[in-house]
């Protein structure tokens, strides 16, 4: 291994503002859900141009909470990319209902709009009662939403935007991802916003924001805060529903706060690193980038580059992650398909065929690290490591060359 300094995956950027925060509020005396997530939930909800934002524990709770203000319910069915996180499935399973995998593009890593219109003509067909459309922005990279709302409109069902890497995400009909329908955008430690842990749901549905706010916390319809800091309130509550634990206590908010309101410097550090990526990965033979701002400038401004992500041979895959780990740099890998996953795969008597571009996607997927405290001395050693890798495994002994070499 080389003694140089490791390189994570990934760094908060957490500073002096932050900080000062998470202080104030400690010494205020009030710690968990009041005015820091209110005012986080109005910042959002600028930020977006949404009608509604309400600040949740995480993504996942987020995503739990819209579908349930959906009433989807045990039997019912959700379509979806298995291209995606746990979480994106895992709440479907929640209330009973089921994940209807759909594959992906045929060139990039996001749900294909025409598999989808097949698939939802195939299980209207059986008999399957789809209820929602949950497409899942990878990398902060936009679904085909056009056609998607397009295809929801023919089939009369809701959408919902599982934006967790999508602040800030502009589609391709553009219209900034949480502005308008529903979305859920993660806070997570990774993310391009963070609180460490956290998220927003954003809607411009009336029903829906009531619902998510009212299931956020025990179903009580009176916010701890508003009992017990609002002039003349009283203690009384009562319990209307039977709902959950899912509220941003506002030590996070804090934190949050500070960071949506530099949301725009990071994305402008996060797309400047993407395109010095792009700029010494695209001549590399052996390394594709499908989403690619050096030929496709659009990018730059779209995208919230919350991943950076390349393809490599299949078969080499894993040794080049390994190689870079053995000279401390660390990448990871995104998404393992959840119809490849153990739980899916045996629930749903599911094959790795079943969805062959997902798989194969995967199987040549790295992420290298990309978070804005990231040096340009820092990049250029990610790329020549991975350049000493492909060539280390080359199965052919071809030497692999860098633009310029």
């Amino acid at each position: 291994m080389s003694e140089a300094a490791g390189i994570p995956f990934a760094r908060p950027d957490i500073g002096t503002a932050e900080i000062e925060a998470v202080t104030r509020v400690l010494k205020s005396g009030w710690l968990t859900t009041g005015a820091e997530a209110a005012a986080l939930e109005a910042e959002f909800s600028a930020f977006t141009g949404s009608r509604h934002a309400i600040a949740v524990s995480s993504a996942t709770a987020g995503l739990h909470l819209a579908l349930e203000a959906l009433g989807i319910e045990a039997g019912d069915y959700v379509a979806l990319s298995p291209y995606t996180f746990a979480s994106s499935a895992e709440v479907i399973r929640y209330l009973g209902a089921h994940p209807l995998f759909v594959d992906i593009e045929p060139d990039g890593y996001n749900i294909c709009p025409d598999a989808l219109a097949t698939s939802l003509a195939e299980a209207r067909k059986n008999g399957r009662r789809v209820r929602a459309i949950m497409p899942v922005h990878i990398a902060g990279h936009a679904c085909a939403m056009g056609r998607i709302r397009d295809i929801a409109i023919d089939f009369d069902l809701p959408v919902i935007e599982d934006a967790a890497h999508a602040i800030p995400t502009t589609d391709d009909t553009g219209v900034l991802v949480g502005s308008r329908g529903t979305a859920v955008f993660s806070f997570y430690a990774n993310k391009p916003v963070t609180s460490g842990e956290g998220g927003m749901v954003t809607t411009d549905d009336d029903e829906i924001a009531h619902r998510v706010r009212l299931m956020r916390l025990h179903g009580i319809d009176r916010t701890v805060w508003d009992r017990y800091r609002r002039p003349g309130a009283g203690w009384s509550y009562d319990v209307v529903e039977a709902g959950y634990k899912y509220n941003l206590p506002d030590v996070l908010a804090s934190i949050g706060r500070v960071q949506l309101a530099r949301a725009g410097e990071t994305h402008s550090a996060r797309a400047r690193l993407a395109l010095w990526y792009s700029r010494h990965l695209s001549s590399v033979s052996g390394v594709t980038v499908r989403n690619n701002p050096e030929t496709k400038p659009e990018l730059l401004a779209t995208d919230a580059w919350h991943l950076y992500m390349i393809e490599v041979a299949q078969a080499k895959r894993d040794r080049i992650i390994d190689y870079m780990a053995r000279e401390g740099i660390n990448c990871s890998v995104h998404y393992r398909p959840l119809h490849m996953m153990s739980y899916y795969r045996s629930r749903y008597t599911l094959h790795e065929g079943d969805f062959p571009r997902a798989a194969a996607r995967f199987l040549g997927t790295v992420s290298l690290p990309l978070f804005p405290g990231l040096t340009e001395a820092e990049q250029n050693r990610v790329v020549t490591t991975l350049v000493q890798a492909i060539d280390v495994h080359s199965d052919d002994g071809e030497v692999t060359r860098r633009k310029g070499s």
